[in-house]
């Protein structure tokens, strides 16, 4: 991984050299302020002062030549126009593609700005975090809101890109006008508005998105999916991603998501019945749902290793395998077989091929989409575990046909087996395998000519803005200091074990793998004895239960929109992680059953106040996670997305095992006995928490 100093001379125009932030000179600065408050020759308030004080002039250097630049594009569009009015006394078909040429010329130009700012904000946002990094201060925050919400701000010209939307406006205008749409006298402004083919004006809106809040929904969402991105990849990376596309073969993953995790939920309000039917007790549902998860530790590993040599085959074994475990836990029933049952879920576990979806989308989908099929990844889950319990609901019939019986306990077995060949059909004529020797053989190049140029701004613009892992940054950091053209080749080989990628983890991502794995224990001690508690306190019945469950899944989705959109532009994410740690605290003390009779309306909100807060907790966690984590652990089989769903399957195994355990001694003490561990790990990682951030800030 090329240190980011070195991307950025690398990127920058070369006429425009002078003008960009000397991130160099000012990381040295970071060090040299270190080593004179270590010495004791300088006090750290004349450090603040002094690095405010070069901040304002980069920024002002910058921002003096931005609005340089607006004005040459602006006197440029005002002899366009001219030209544009005097065209529309005598058209001549020659003059307006002349015309058209020197709109998209401009286009041209604003492209190069906007990567201007673009690199500039990532060398601010990448230098102040740095900063804060060293000296255990907020610096980002004082300097940030004192400057941005100044009436003379400077910083927003920067990081809001004030001005270039006129610029943008023009181009975009007069290019639809010169279109050639005869009898219509729309203009961009009138809705319905006729769609602009035209691929510079596409490049300079996917610019726009990117240097906005437009897309913080889907970043927030995105980064729930824990699929990492590099933030300034190289040209060449992006052709061999669109190569190695093939939009039926992300439908194909992204279904296959959606139904594993329909196939996770929908015996959860029939569990108990199913294993009182067999001879066993209610609470051994905890085993029969905790089984798939069990398998599912192994099968997350082989599925990661798999997917380095191939993506098709995985999905083949996946699908024929959970084909055979949902039959087999159909046809316990008949055979009145614990044991079948117990192996019918473990083979379904076996069958996880969400490590191969997460790759697929990581390695196989162009950056410029990757983010929303991140999203898509995290909606199809969310549907899923939304569509299990209420199909489970639906199913409340009972026939037979020969020796075989269909009733609400087997038939979501029956309805996932046939779900699944449906599926392996699918997959089987549509899949297209992406090629190895597109990624074995490209590198990257450098071009000399102008149409490359272009392809490198119109590429280069529409990668995400994120932030990258601090792990990174500080590979960067040493790579620079000791002079090299690039980091070791030590420092970009991926972990290649368990204990090499847990060596790599600092210790915040330790405590955001113990966050996830405090909710993941919560939520599945919530989730998988509702039944069992439900229909000892209440008597509601399977359909109840399916209903309680699905209105659990449905307020994923909106939970996301809210805290990405909204919530997370309000607040810093630790601000909301530690809120939200609190709340599934409040929610789980509210659960328990103390002195008064235990009633719906408890059990039901401190439900849906656990749930929620674990929800938006888990969004946060992961976003923090995918910049904190090492970059040798955002590929390779032990990346850091199989951390993540190691911690978070180990935490379902244990929850659903302590159910089992907790039933021994009696269904009137299971409520209590299995929320008091959720109770202990929940403080733990808030203490864990609040002590971490502290030694950090």
């Amino acid at each position: 991984m090329v240190a980011f100093g070195k991307k950025l001379k690398a990127r920058q125009i070369q006429e425009w050299q002078a003008y960009y932030i000397n991130y160099k000179l000012m990381k040295k600065k970071v060090k040299q302020y270190a080593h004179q408050i270590e010495v004791g020759t300088l006090e750290r308030r004349h450090v603040l002062k002094d690095f405010s004080r070069m901040l304002d002039n980069q920024i002002e250097k910058i921002v003096l030549f931005l609005l340089e630049q607006q004005g040459l594009l602006a006197s440029k569009l005002a002899k366009l126009r001219e030209q544009h009015d005097t065209l529309e006394q005598q058209p001549e078909i020659s003059q307006i593609t002349e015309l058209r040429e020197g709109y998209r010329v401009v286009g041209y130009d604003l492209l190069k700005l906007l990567y201007f700012v673009e690199m500039n904000a990532i060398g601010l946002r990448k230098i102040l975090k740095k900063f804060d990094k060293r000296f255990r201060y907020r610096f980002t925050d004082y300097y940030v809101k004192s400057r941005a919400n100044h009436p003379y701000s400077q910083l927003q010209q920067v990081f809001k890109h004030v001005g270039l939307g006129a610029v943008v406006g023009a181009v975009s205008r007069n290019l639809h006008e010169l279109q050639d749409c005869q009898g219509s006298y729309l203009s961009i402004y009138d809705p319905p508005a006729l769609p602009l083919q035209d691929p510079v004006v596409d490049s300079i809106k996917a610019a726009v998105d990117r240097l906005t809040h437009s897309t913080n929904f889907l970043n927030f969402m995105a980064q729930h999916a824990l699929i990492m991105q590099e933030e300034l990849p190289a040209p060449a990376e992006e052709q061999i991603d669109e190569e190695r596309y093939h939009y039926v073969s992300l439908l194909l993953n992204l279904a296959n998501t959606f139904l594993y995790m329909v196939n996770t939920y929908i015996i959860v309000p029939t569990a108990d019945n199913y294993s009182m039917s067999l001879g066993a007790a209610a609470t051994v549902c905890g085993i029969v749902i905790g089984a798939m998860a069990v398998a599912q530790v192994f099968s997350s590993v082989y599925f990661s290793a798999w997917s380095n040599r191939s993506y098709f085959r995985p999905l083949v074994f996946s699908s024929i395998v959970l084909f055979v475990g949902n039959a087999m836990y159909a046809l316990a029933y008949d055979l009145n077989s614990l044991t079948m049952l117990l192996l019918g879920r473990l083979f379904c576990g076996f069958g996880s091929a969400r490590a191969v979806n997460r790759r697929y989308i990581s390695d196989c989908v162009p950056l410029k989409i990757r983010m929303q099929a991140s999203a898509g990844f995290v909606s199809a889950s969310a549907l899923g575990m939304a569509c299990g319990p209420a199909l489970a609901g639906i199913l409340q019939i009972n026939f037979k046909i020969y020796k075989l019986t269909f009733n609400a306990m087997t038939l979501p077995g029956w309805v996932m087996a046939v779900a699944w060949l449906v599926y392996l059909i699918w997959l089987w004529f549509s899949f297209k395998e992406p090629s190895r020797d597109v990624e074995e053989n490209n590198s990257p190049h450098a071009s000399d000519s102008e149409t490359a140029e272009k392809n490198t701004l119109e590429k280069g613009l529409k990668q995400p803005l994120l932030i990258t892992s601090e792990e990174q940054q500080e590979d960067d950091e040493d790579a620079e200091a000791d002079g090299s053209e690039e980091v070791s080749q030590e420092s970009r080989r991926p972990a290649t074990s368990i204990a090499s990628a847990y060596r790599l983890l600092t210790p915040s991502v330790k405590v955001q793998l113990l966050i996830y794995f405090m909710l993941k224990y919560a939520m599945e001690i919530l989730l998988s004895e509702s039944s069992v508690v439900t229909t000892y306190y209440f008597s509601w019945s399977t359909s109840t239960v399916a209903v309680f469950l699905a209105c659990l899944g449905l307020t994923v989705l909106p939970v996301n929109i809210v805290v990405g959109s909204y919530i997370s532009n309000m607040f810093e994410d630790r601000q909301i992680l530690l809120a939200s740690e609190i709340m599934v605290c409040v929610g789980i003390l509210l659960s328990f059953h103390v002195i008064i009779p235990y009633s719906v309306p408890q059990y039901v909100c401190s439900g849906l106040i656990m749930f929620v807060s674990a929800e938006v907790l888990e969004g946060v966690n992961l976003s923090l996670l995918s910049r904190v984590m090492s970059s040798r652990l955002s590929r390779g089989t032990y990346n850091g997305g199989l951390l993540s769903t190691e911690a978070g399957t180990i935490a379902r195994v244990i929850a659903d095992a302590t159910i089992t355990m907790a039933g021994f001694l009696g269904q009137s003490q299971l409520l209590n006995i299995t929320l008091l561990p959720s109770l202990l790990i929940c403080i733990i990682s808030i203490a864990a928490t609040c002590f971490t951030y502290n030694s950090l800030y």
